[in-house]
């Protein structure tokens, strides 16, 4: 898989810690004071069906105080062989922002494991699951509105959050659309785990009534996405696409996904893009070790468009939600 040891070396990105600066979201005046800092912590959760799902949690600032407010919830479904810090900018500006954000490692689809990767039902299914025990046992719950549930995820991630709202995608499309480009990423992963896709196109897909807003970017398998298959998805959409993205190309990704929504949804496509301009710029550790995820795509300044990324993520959200 040519991007498994590259996404393999996110975990060397930003190592996780209790406590750290936030990503301000705009360029603090000299005169104000400097953006408290959010929570976080890690910790796993139960999953009947597997593994217990390995989550991060950022939460807003307390400003040293109790804080006893129900904030937004918002949930961050990882790219294939990412894990719960591949957007830990993003969460961090959402927590800065005052929403509560958790974001789950798949199990079976990470770093040191891509053994269910093309398993994609299980996705939505962690998804929910991570809900339920955000909402119903975890110690924090109390700070959450239930009501008020958004989802943000990432190329896998974006394919798990839209089905997790709703969505019920036509896995018998993978047969055409790899039989005319066989040299896609996606087909390419497809090839190397043919069963999983197959157990994964007979199953129920959960989905979870409580999200109420969706951010999607670079989706994959968006060509599995009909009109009918995305009826249910009635939720705000922000969708997002790389103009030269050369891991889930146009117009087979994205491109559907807007098209068969009910709803129009807020649509974004970023001129000089390419896939992986939707991660933080990388660590000096992490472009040596992955380069594949790192190099830049001439002329874009990743950096920037991050910064604008998050702040129209938090801006989505904050209407919607």
């Amino acid at each position: 898989m040519i991007l498994l040891a590259a996404l393999a070396a996110l975990a060397l990105q930003t190592p996780p810690s209790a406590a750290g600066p936030s990503a301000p979201l705009a360029t603090t005046p000299a005169a104000q004071p400097a953006p408290q800092t959010v929570g976080f912590t890690r910790l796993e959760v139960a999953d009947g069906a597997g593994p217990a799902i390995e989550v991060g949690i950022w939460t807003p600032p307390t400003n040293g105080a109790e804080d006893d407010v129900r904030r937004p919830l918002i949930v961050i479904s990882h790219g294939n062989g990412g894990d719960f810090r591949s957007h830990e900018a993003t969460a961090r500006a959402l927590a800065q922002a005052g929403f509560t954000v958790a974001a789950l490692t798949h199990t079976g689809d990470n770093w040191r494991d891509q053994s269910r990767a093309t398993d994609v039902a299980q996705r939505p299914r962690q998804i929910h699951v991570l809900i339920d025990y955000l909402t119903g046992q975890w110690d924090g719950r109390g700070r959450i509105d239930p009501d008020l549930i958004g989802a943000f995820g990432f190329s896998s991630g974006g394919f798990s959050v839209l089905t997790a709202a709703g969505g019920e995608p036509d896995l018998s499309r993978v047969v055409d659309h790899c039989r005319a480009h066989p040299d896609f990423y996606d087909c390419r992963l497809v090839s190397a785990h043919p069963e999983a896709i197959q157990a994964a196109a007979v199953q129920d897909w959960i989905h979870d009534a409580r999200i109420k807003a969706v951010v999607a970017a670079a989706p994959a398998l968006g060509f599995t996405f009909t009109r009918a298959g995305l009826s249910g998805v009635t939720q705000p959409v922000q969708l997002w696409r790389a103009e030269d993205d050369h891991v889930l190309p146009s117009p087979f990704y994205a491109e559907p996904v807007r098209d068969a929504l009910p709803r129009q949804p807020e649509y974004r496509v970023v001129s000089g893009a390419d896939h992986f301009d939707f991660l933080p710029p990388c660590s000096a550790r992490l472009a040596a070790a992955a380069p594949i995820i790192c190099v830049a795509t001439p002329g874009f300044d990743r950096a920037a468009f991050n910064e604008d990324f998050n702040r129209e993520v938090v801006r989505f959200f904050r209407q919607t939600l």
